[in-house]
């Protein structure tokens, strides 16, 4: 659709993303692109908003902290973005949320329920439940059936740590304590490594890291003909996990903040159509959905703003969204209540390759 008579500065709700569009998280990235493309397409489709399309742009940044900090710079500075949007992690949000800070720009629904991006601030709203809620539900399954040794798989750096003291603090509740296993991010996971972990003897293995080494850790526990019960973080992408993983997924449960992508809610059917109306071949994920939902949440924030196309006014508008049903997923915003969903439920991977509730 044409949209005329605006000047470039004032011609489009500019929505900037830094994700990792390659390396060894693009499917996540690529998933979180698409979800919210395809719900801004159909918006489009239909005019727009305030009579302005909305224009994603998404930058590459590598699964790179430094990089996500430098794309950020652009998108505000060259770009002109009224809003941030859909970054994939808390690590990759840590150098772009002062910026957004600085410029008064509102940074919306970053991939994460980490504490960092949960810290009080002016501009940055979140859609999903936190990872002390998500660990929480995992931790009352898992001791809830008598399983005592908890091993925490982390990375070795500021957010995984405090994942970590998650576990920790909810653990010494019941006089008990986790051991932990770190990795370092972007590296792959080695036989020594996985050698390693199982000599800390776990009842159960709670991971927090990416689908990549989440994936390896579970195929070489198969290859050694044992099973752990292992419950993750919806940090490592289902989907991503699922097909990394193969059989060697099976068993394994993943917590999940937005509802199963196969449900029949209003907002998962909308959001399954505009991904197959956007020319989106595979099967709607959980990733796709939490970026679709969230795309679909932005938008009725921009409708509600009262100058299009601004970046102040759109940041006044999510701070005064209130509760908005989403089509049977339920979001909260105020000016003091910038954590818009509690949601958890645990998913496990069947031997078919699907997550069930």
């Amino acid at each position: 659709m044409f949209f005329a008579g605006i000047s470039h500065a004032q011609k489009a709700w500019v929505v900037g993303q830094s994700v990792p569009l390659s390396g060894g998280n693009a499917s996540f990235g690529r998933d979180i692109q698409a979800g919210a493309q395809a719900y801004f397409k159909s918006v489009n489709a239909k005019g727009g908003v305030g009579g302005l399309p909305i224009e994603l742009v998404s930058l590459d940044d590598k699964n790179d902290r430094k990089l996500a900090g430098a794309n950020t710079q652009k998108l505000l500075g060259t770009n002109d973005a009224v809003a941030l949007f859909g970054f994939a992690s808390a690590t990759l949000s840590l150098d772009a949320m002062p910026q957004a800070e600085k410029a008064g720009v509102l940074f919306f629904a970053p991939f994460s329920g980490a504490n960092p991006v949960r810290k009080a601030s002016p501009v940055v709203f979140t859609l999903r439940a936190s990872y002390g809620d998500e660990l929480e539900k995992m931790l009352a399954f898992w001791t809830g059936l008598g399983f005592k040794q908890v091993v925490v798989v982390h990375y070795d750096d500021e957010v995984g740590k405090q994942n970590l003291a998650v576990v920790t603090d909810y653990l010494a509740r019941q006089d008990k304590k986790p051991a932990a296993f770190a990795l370092q991010r972007n590296t792959k996971v080695s036989e020594v490594q996985v050698s390693q972990l199982l000599k800390l003897k776990p009842d159960v293995i709670i991971n927090t890291v990416l689908s990549g080494p989440a994936s390896e850790i579970s195929k070489q526990i198969v290859a050694q003909g044992k099973f752990i019960p292992t419950s993750s973080l919806s940090f490592v992408g289902a989907q991503q996990y699922i097909e990394a993983a193969a059989e060697a997924g099976a068993g394994v449960s993943i917590s999940q903040v937005v509802p199963n992508a196969a449900s029949s809610l209003p907002v998962v059917k909308e959001c399954a159509k505009a991904l197959k109306d956007a020319g989106v071949n595979q099967a709607m994920n959980s990733t796709h959905l939490e970026s679709c939902i969230g795309a679909k949440v932005l938008t009725e924030a921009m409708r509600r703003s009262k100058k299009p196309g601004d970046a102040k006014a759109l940041l006044a508008a999510m701070g005064s969204l209130g509760s908005y049903d989403a089509g049977g997923f339920t979001v909260t915003y105020t000016a003091n209540q910038h954590h818009g969903s509690k949601y958890v439920e645990l998913g496990m991977v069947t031997r078919d390759g699907k997550l069930r509730n």
